[in-house]
């Protein structure tokens, strides 16, 4: 049954309520934000606020000659003008970037970090080069069209092919040859000897098309300063890791900065960075010791916000003449943009190390050089370099069926890795927790009626349509970022609170988290409040990315209540003049078996807050904290099924059937987990059918930088999705969860691409690189 038909039939647990783990509870969270009530960055006004505005760099690469300010100053409402020379003299430091260590391909090297405001030299089309304030947005737009630059222009490379041209300059002195670094994975010489000796090798070249991550709500911040403490008001993805980051550029220690997130509209990897705007900000608010605020536009956040992927990749197979095979190599090129970004540098080996998918592969060697171009720098994007090395691998899988004469089925089922094999080491130093990749095809391959499909493709081609099927089978890894610590404590009032580090952004973080504590305390799930994104109330946190946060969060939350209950064991003890031995919590009581002796939860909570003779080791309201950390990764993964159908006279493709079967560990809601997989699988075929963030190559202008440029996907263009799931439990965390908020963004893009080159190899047609739009599609049906 799809899960979307609980809500249809009212079959939806409705709260308050008591549930249970696993339960298709909906989302207490929903009635704020449908009516209106939810409090976004933009939403907040402090009094006496000024207003933030940027002069952008309309000049993709040149060195700053001059800067002319004097016109925008005499605007009325203006009350500063930054340049960087302004914030160098006060002090702030140029934002922290990831830089890469030593390998055998090369030396150590520093991060090219970026200036919050230009400094000597533009670097990409919007770029911050000079900051306004002024008593009003509109003031200070119109100061900021009043602001003259001079450059020196510069031979531009916005893409990585003229960034590594022989002709092009460097983009930062310290990078020739605009290479920021190589790295790898696995043993060549290896590798090599098995691709010498094979019976079959099959090679693919791949472009991972360049993305802007696009949120419902656009970035921006608040900043009040008093003299002592920085408040700042910022839709995020942690406040903590802001906090800490936005103290390594201004002049505050961690301490006297108190971060507050209100309600979060999107994120996507996007709000998990701090980026120029925050820092500019923040030094406005304690130089001019007004609120200031600052939200960008629309055409701000597709020239600023960071972009996604942008990979060009060289993928290698060696088969045996039975289809197995033995080896692979990967060549991949990552763009990084002009600087590198918070995590910018590591996302492209990161996700490389997944290059072998779910298959047994004896030997691979895989190579990332990351390339600097004069593009906005390019960070996480939900998935953050598992959807490239997935969409890598399993084209090229589909390459090799076709070469050797198997079924896209048959060739993955001679390769995967077998549920015995687990913990599976790959060839590229990771370990996999579990998984039945076979059992989970099958089961979709019977859903999806793949053995019909002949018979549907005779029907479109009666109607002149080209109908292809395709499918992907993904493995990523999730939650390998740091520990997570939750707090629980039971208030006066009976109502219990949990203190958590990780940022919800519309993935239902309070219904999911109250959840667990309502089943495991066994009370009413209205009775729970679920808090984030302050600093000052949450000791600390590493937010939320990389599907991390039930596994590491959820888990933490589980030994809170753990211990919270062992507390609850020593006041109940001495209220009942009993030993801790003899009593047994159940069904939300302390008990004595065998006896009429008890007290409800509540009520030993309410006597810790009041009872003299409280243990010195039980804190009041049961109060308990307790951390968890991962050692080692866990792995989603599942089996997407496409099927659709092409118009040759427009180019037109649309979804007939899409099939999903997941194994995501255990799941805690299922109503809330097909509301993440459908969220994903809409971006990663966004990716796919249309988004494509273009620089042009001769003018480095950001060509698509408006939403009628940038095609996101529609409602009416996105398919009914069948979606079921196998509970495969991960070994590696208390709850046995193994993440699910990219899982659909990494299985969607080779699962489509797959099924239209299914169709178009009926015209003769065996490539196509993504985004496949219409025109693209119909330029290679009617090619000559």
């Amino acid at each position: 049954m799809r899960l979307a038909r609980l809500l249809q039939t009212g079959t939806g647990i409705s709260v308050p309520n008591f549930v249970e783990i696993g339960q298709p509870v909906r989302r207490t969270e929903d009635q704020r934000f449908l009516s209106g009530a939810g409090q976004y960055t933009d939403d907040i006004c402090l009094p006496n606020q000024a207003y933030l505005y940027f002069f952008r760099s309309p000049y993709p690469h040149g060195k700053i000659i001059n800067l002319g300010l004097t016109e925008a100053l005499t605007v009325p409402g203006v009350i500063a003008v930054y340049t960087e020379e302004d914030l160098t003299t006060a002090g702030i430091q140029d934002i922290v970037g990831r830089d890469i260590p030593a390998s055998s391909l090369t030396p150590y090297r520093a991060a090219l970090k970026q200036p919050p405001l230009a400094r000597d030299r533009v670097r990409y089309v919007g770029e911050p080069v000079a900051a306004i304030v002024a008593e009003s947005v509109s003031a200070a737009r119109d100061a900021a069209e009043l602001v003259s630059l001079e450059v020196e222009e510069l031979v531009a490379s916005p893409t990585i092919g003229a960034a590594r041209s022989n002709t092009a300059i460097s983009i930062h002195d310290g990078v020739p040859g605009n290479s920021y670094g190589i790295r790898e994975y696995g043993k060549k010489d290896k590798t090599d000897l098995i691709f010498d000796n094979a019976d079959h090798v099959i090679s693919l070249d791949v472009v991972n098309n360049r993305v802007a991550p696009t949120t419902l709500e656009p970035r921006g911040c608040n900043m009040q300063f008093d003299g002592t403490t920085l408040t700042v008001y910022q839709g995020c993805q942690g406040a903590h890791i802001l906090r800490d980051r936005l103290s390594q550029s201004i002049k505050l220690s961690p301490d006297d900065i108190h971060v507050i997130s209100p309600d979060v509209g999107g994120a996507f990897g996007l709000k998990f960075f701090l980026q120029c705007e925050s820092v500019v900000a923040a030094h406005a608010a304690m130089d001019t010791r007004r609120p200031i605020k600052w939200i960008a536009d629309r055409n701000e956040s597709f020239l600023a916000d960071l972009h996604g992927r942008d990979h060009r990749s060289r993928g290698e197979l060696a088969l045996d003449s039975n289809g197995r095979i033995h080896a692979m190599r990967a060549m991949v090129l990552a763009n990084l943009g002009a600087y590198c970004s918070q995590a910018g540098s590591s996302i492209p080996w990161f996700g490389a190390c997944m290059s072998t998918g779910c298959y047994d592969i004896a030997a691979a060697y895989v190579t990332v050089e990351m390339v600097v171009t004069n593009t906005v720098p390019v960070d996480a994007y939900r998935g953050a370099g598992r959807p490239e090395a997935s969409y890598l691998i399993e084209r090229l899988i589909d390459k090799a069926a076709r070469c050797v004469g198997l079924t896209q089925a048959e060739i993955r089922r001679r390769n995967f890795i077998k549920p015995s094999q687990f913990p599976y080491e790959t060839t590229t130093g990771v370990s996999y927790d579990s998984g039945e990749y076979e059992h989970l095809m099958e089961r979709a391959l019977d859903r999806a009626d793949w053995a019909g499909f002949e018979a549907r493709r005779k029907h479109s081609e009666a109607e002149k349509r080209l109908r292809g099927i395709g499918m992907s089978y993904y493995v990523e890894i999730c939650s390998t970022l740091g520990s997570e610590m939750t707090s629980v404590r039971i208030e006066k009032n009976g109502r219990v609170t949990a203190l958590v580090g990780t940022q919800a952004s519309g993935q239902g973080h309070q219904t999911t988290y109250a959840q667990i504590l309502a089943a495991k305390l066994n009370i009413d799930i209205s009775l729970v409040d679920i808090v984030q994104g302050n600093t000052e109330l949450i000791p600390n946190g590493q937010g939320t990315i990389g599907s991390r946060s039930m596994a590491l969060g959820g888990s933490s939350l589980i030994l809170s209540i753990d211990s919270m209950i062992k507390s609850g064991h020593q006041m109940a003890a001495v209220i009942l003049k009993s030993a801790i031995s003899d009593i047994v919590f159940a069904n939300g009581e302390f008990t004595i078996p065998k006896t009429r002796r008890m007290i409800s939860l509540k009520d030993v909570a309410a006597a810790s807050w009041v009872d003299k003779n409280r243990p010195d080791t039980v804190q009041e309201g049961l109060f308990s904290s307790e951390s968890f950390e991962q050692a080692l990764g866990t792995f989603p993964n599942g089996c997407h099924i496409c099927e659709l159908e092409i118009n040759p006279e427009t180019g037109e493709t649309k979804i007939l059937r899409y099939t999903i079967e997941d194994d995501l560990g255990i799941v805690l809601n299922p109503l809330i987990l097909e509301g993440q997989i459908i969220g994903g699988v809409a971006q990663g075929l966004g990716q796919a059918r249309g988004e494509h963030a273009i620089y042009d190559e001769e003018t480095g202008q950001l060509v698509t930088a408006t939403l009628m440029d940038y095609p996101l996907p529609r409602a009416d263009c996105f398919p009914a999705v069948d979606f079921q799931f196998q509970e495969i439990r991960s070994p590696r965390n208390p709850l046995g969860v193994k993440g699910a908020g990219e899982a659909g963004t990494v299985g969607s893009p080779p699962a489509y691409i797959n099924a239209l080159l299914d169709a178009l190899s009926r015209k003769g047609i065996t490539d196509i690189n993504m985004p496949a739009t219409p025109h693209k599609i119909w330029a290679l049906l009617n090619q000559k």
